[in-house]
């Protein structure tokens, strides 16, 4: 098949029009985020069956109609571990594509384990075994190679076939309905916002912090965050997540304590000490925000160890009804999350629940009960 690379607008025209005729599309991004805090956008390879095209982003001034061609509700978006990929979709557009149809969502339901890679699928449904060649590729480099072209439009190629194989499997076992709800999930905006006051949960060590000290790294890290955004640089570039925490233990609040803390950088402290010394004295006079992340989950007794350990047996076993991993079905987490009655369980949701989930929670609630004999399990109302 002949890879079209697309790098001026009449090109892109000529795409649009095809984008536009297709009930379905391929997709998959290369980028670049080692230097800046937003991912740079490099390339779009975008194929169906009967074509394949790479567009060049950097050649391009107005992508617009390219964006309103892919965003057209009546064709599906096919994608595999399609986050990253939204994210940039979303931060060029602020809107997510939709529908979506994630192919790393999709092949658990016919046995593979959670969140399979793309060359594991690609071996298992195609026997072909993918180039690590291009993996450290600088896609922001002009002009591209027909080796590396080649290499980012096979990607869109394997994933039209693997679609295709995926969803005959799913229509012929009557599953491809289950689907729904997980690629509803990816259509919320909330998933791709990036919020500076939220940036210190993603701090490690930040659970051992109490008092001033917790206040102090929600300001530092709210800050770091804000500033990375406005300068577009790697959060890291300007303070390490442990210097941070080292400065919420320390607390300098003028420039010469500041400049003594250990492994400190020179420039950084030129340039930015005297906000953060602001930002600590002005942290040490706030009541923190409560620490929402939950630390260990309270020692569980015995009888609920064993509890655990049934509903881990009917999860198995349903699962093996239905040749599923059972960690498709539910986690360990989830079922400690079902039996402290927590609402925002998956097994609580869509084919999960119609499969296990509505027993898992009448066996809690007293409505079933298990009847055993020496080669079977029942579930049973009581």
């Amino acid at each position: 098949m002949t890879i079209e690379y697309v790098n001026t607008t009449e090109k892109l025209d000529i795409l649009c029009g095809k984008i536009l005729q297709a009930p379905w599309i391929a997709l998959d991004t290369e980028f670049l985020r080692e230097k800046t805090y937003f991912p740079k956008f490099c390339l779009l390879q975008i194929a169906t069956p009967d074509w394949v095209a790479c567009v060049d982003p950097l050649a391009i001034d107005d992508l617009d109609r390219l964006f309103d061609a892919i965003y057209q509700p009546n064709i599906i978006k096919v994608l595999h571990s399609c986050r990253q990929d939204l994210e940039i979709f979303y931060q060029l557009t602020g809107k997510v594509p939709g529908p979506i149809f994630d192919t790393q969502i999709a092949a658990p339901l016919l046995g593979f384990q959670e969140n399979p890679g793309y060359a594991m699928l690609v071996s298992s449904f195609l026997n072909i075994n993918l180039s690590k060649a291009q993996t450290r590729t600088d896609w922001s480099a002009r002009p591209l190679s027909a080796e590396q072209i080649q290499y980012a439009a096979d990607d869109v190629i394997y994933l039209c076939e693997i679609y295709q194989k995926i969803g005959d499997q799913l229509s012929e076992l009557g599953r491809l309905d289950w689907l729904k709800n997980d690629f509803k999930q990816l259509y919320e905006a909330e998933l791709y916002k990036i919020s500076p006051e939220n940036a210190w949960l993603k701090i490690r060590g930040k659970n051992k912090l109490t008092g001033k000290q917790l206040s102090i790294i929600q300001s530092l890290a709210e800050w770091r965050e804000s500033t990375a955004q406005n300068i577009d640089r790697p959060r890291n570039w300007l303070i390490r997540d442990d210097m941070l925490i080292e400065l919420a233990k320390l607390q300098p609040v003028n420039l010469p304590d500041l400049a003594k803390v250990h492994h400190i950088n020179e420039r950084f402290v030129a340039r930015y000490g005297k906000i953060v010394c602001q930002l600590i004295n002005e942290a040490r006079q706030r009541q923190p925000k409560p620490l929402y992340e939950k630390g260990r989950p309270p020692k569980k007794t015995q009888q609920q160890e064993a509890i655990l350990d049934v509903l881990t047996a009917v999860v198995r076993i349903r699962a093996d009804e239905n040749s599923l991993n059972p960690i498709v079905l539910a986690t360990r987490k989830d079922l400690e999350k079902l039996l402290l009655n927590e609402d925002d369980v998956s097994v609580l949701r869509g084919w999960r629940y119609e499969m296990v989930g509505e027993e898992l929670k009448g066996l809690l609630d007293g409505r079933f009960s298990l009847k055993l004999n020496y080669d079977s399990v029942e579930i049973c109302e009581s």
